[in-house]
């Protein structure tokens, strides 16, 4: 391996990486190439990324009247339309400067814009098109009920939104576990929920059970409701489908009031490709905010992708990036879509199987370039903010600091781990599981770089594919959940999906994460209103009524939730460190391993249960149970008495310990000297 000084931390950590240094060197030079040039320019990053306060439509009382501001640099020609001039498409004309950007200034006195009204601009392309418009800029879009067309809407209500959040630091919340939600879906009537609702509803819930951060899908406007969320429209508008801006501000609120972080899904690998709602050829070029031609479109999503090699699409994204920061109070991100960000190829059909893979021609080095921008804005502009990429090809650095070599994200999505969840309960018997295997797929991560360890998400929640309980259950869960059926494939079912949960959490990373209905086995998937489903929302809700009854063993998963995340916040579970395996027996389908001062025991043999176990221990002195995924308040079988201590007994080969250990369990013990 040739040698190559350089004093890069993500190099000096890792040699496989010295042939690259170069590049990881090179990457570092153009960001700060680059974010020199803005500070220059601008004064600050920060500031660079307020265009979102000059831009669209804006009220200027020193001026009294209103401005509006587009970049459209190809256009021929734009005229401000909407209630205020009777939709006239020639009364109000703009003008362009030699940036691109065009303008116009109505004074009150003349143009009575006010809260509530529709608006658009009508955009004369560099193709001759004539066609109305959304600004990409509007910070509210509302859809008619009569004609599904999407139009800005003047929010400027009299009174401002008084938020009292103050106290809330998300620096505070360093190893998160997130709730992956969905506001519209979240309540259990055939509808859309609100952010209120959520808010009075939902919020106290995920309290409850321990989580100290949620993670909203869908939050930007979309115009099908059914992708998701994923096909964003409007950048700067949260979606109307669920309130008011001010009603969303009001849930972040009461989120902080409870002490959860809020956590955006942040979609800025792709857009829709409708024109009419969204920013395709808006100035007519077939460019100018997406890559022209087919690079320019994802295959395997339909939708348009963006050229984050011209600085306006640059800006516009970073503001898009301070402005939910700023207005909205928002934690951090979710980035999206990042290995398709990441790659030329998306991704789509590579093995990642060499570190040439992560330099080579086929990296998007100007993604890689927005990215750094946006991790260093959000980190500046909020101080702990929680950044974390969907990435699945594992690029060196991504999580790592960007003077380190870095990209700059806090966390990354364990991919992998649901992945490999579901492959096993779908294509092996339970005495097939093959304890080196879990341990491989729990462990294998970067060091020093931080993984959001998840069995289940969102994506094996979605229709066509199953839910961990639903692999294990299946369509037993409509006959036998209650607390006194007999059943041995619920009580199979129960005792695995909490001991996968455990042994995730456990192994997986530094932050653990699981999608609205997961924590009590929710029995169906998630399949949102669409002509092929009768526009139907029986699939688009959770049905809290199940967990809330206590004849049914909904509850007993929520239950063990519940204890799983009190033992991980109160013994800093995911600050342990990596963990240390101390035992593997195979024959029993045995694992022992120790994170953070606790060991945890799992047995998943499908009938051993060991009435003496021996095993190591690294530290001589007496134990307690403090989570038995066997306790009966959690649907178990309760063979283990909780209440027993355990002593370490010397032997020549270090100190031992003996436990009874009931097959398809886990125990969780701590040390109490």
């Amino acid at each position: 391996m040739p040698k190559t000084k350089t004093s890069l931390p993500l190099v000096t950590s890792d040699s496989w990486l010295t042939p690259y240094a170069p590049k990881l060197e090179q990457r570092l030079k153009r960001f700060k190439e680059v974010q020199k040039g803005i500070v220059n320019d601008a004064g600050s990053l920060s500031d660079y990324a307020s265009w979102y306060k000059q831009m669209g439509l804006h009220y200027e009382p020193e001026n009294k009247g209103w401005r509006y501001r587009e970049w459209a640099p190809a256009a021929k020609a734009l005229f401000l339309i909407g209630d205020f001039n009777f939709w006239d498409r020639s009364q109000h004309q703009l003008t362009r400067n030699e940036e691109g950007i065009w303008e116009i200034f109505l004074p009150e006195s003349e143009v009575q814009i006010k809260h509530g009204h529709r608006y658009k601009v009508h955009v004369i392309g560099a193709d001759n098109s004539a066609k109305d418009r959304v600004s990409p800029f509007v910070f509210r879009a509302v859809q008619d009920p009569q004609t599904y067309d999407f139009s800005g809407q003047v929010w400027a209500p009299e009174v401002e939104f008084e938020w009292t959040d103050q106290k809330f630091s998300v620096k505070k919340v360093k190893h998160p576990l997130i709730y992956e939600c969905h506001v519209g879906m979240a309540q259990e009537k055939h509808g859309v929920g609100t952010y209120r609702e959520f808010a009075d509803q939902i919020l106290p819930r995920i309290k409850e059970t321990g989580y100290n951060c949620i993670q909203l899908m869908a939050l930007a406007e979309h115009p099908y409701y059914g992708s998701f969320g994923y096909h964003v429209s409007n950048f700067f508008a949260p979606t109307s489908r669920f309130g008011t801006p001010e009603d969303l501000k009001y849930m972040i609120n009461e989120a902080h009031r409870l002490g959860i972080a809020v956590v955006m899904d942040l979609i800025h690998a792709h857009a829709v490709k409708n024109e009419a709602e969204g920013l395709v050829n808006f100035d007519g070029s077939n460019g100018q905010y997406f890559h022209a031609g087919p690079r320019g479109h994802h295959p395997g999503w339909d939708s348009k992708l963006f050229n984050y090699g011209v600085p306006e699409v640059r800006r516009f994204l970073l503001s898009n990036v301070k402005y939910w920061l700023e207005e909205f109070h928002i934690d951090g991100f979710r980035f999206d879509g990042v290995t398709s960000m990441l790659y030329h190829h998306h991704g789509e059909g590579v093995a990642f199987d060499h570190y040439d893979k992560y330099f080579d021609a086929g990296v998007d080095e100007d993604a890689i370039l927005y990215m750094q921008l946006a991790t260093d804005l959000s980190h500046t502009c909020k101080a702990g903010s929680i950044l974390i990429a969907e990435d699945m090809s594992g690029m060196p650095g991504l999580c790592r600091p960007i003077k380190e070599g870095g990209v700059g994200f806090d966390f990354r999505l364990g991919m992998g781990i649901p992945d490999y969840w579901i492959k096993t309960l779908k294509h092996k018997k339970d005495e097939e599981w093959n304890l080196d295997e879990f341990w491989h797929e729990l462990t294998n991560r970067r060091p020093l770089e931080k993984t959001v360890a998840y069995a289940e998400s969102h994506d094996q929640s979605l229709v066509g594919d199953k839910t961990i309980a639903f692999w294990l259950m299946d369509k037993e869960m409509y006959t036998h959940m209650r607390t006194s059926d007999k059943s041995l494939i619920i009580d199979r079912g129960i005792a695995l999906h909490k001991m996968i949960r455990l042994f995730t959490m456990a192994l997986g990373g530094e932050a653990y994460l699981t999608f609205m209905g997961n924590e009590f086995g929710h029995p169906e998937w998630v399949d949102f209103p669409r002509e092929g489903n009768n526009w139907s929302y029986q699939y688009a809700r959770r049905q809290w009524s199940l967990v809330d009854n206590p004849d049914l063993r909904y509850r007993h998963l929520w239950q063990f939730e519940k204890d799983m995340l009190t033992v991980a916040k109160k013994h800093k579970m995911l600050e342990g460190g990596t963990a240390h395996k101390l035992h593997q027996d195979n024959h029993n389908n045995v694992i022992v391993f120790e994170r953070g001062g606790l060991l945890f025991l799992f047995n998943f043999h499908v009938s051993h249960s060991v009435p003496d176990y021996i095993f190591p221990v690294d530290h001589a002195g007496t134990y307690q149970i403090i989570l038995s995924s066997d306790s009966p308040e959690t649907g178990g079988h309760n063979r283990v008495d909780t209440s027993i201590l355990y002593f370490t007994q010397p032997t020549a080969y270090g100190p031992r310990m003996s436990i009874y250990l009931p097959n398809r369990s886990a125990l969780v013990l701590a040390r109490r000297d």
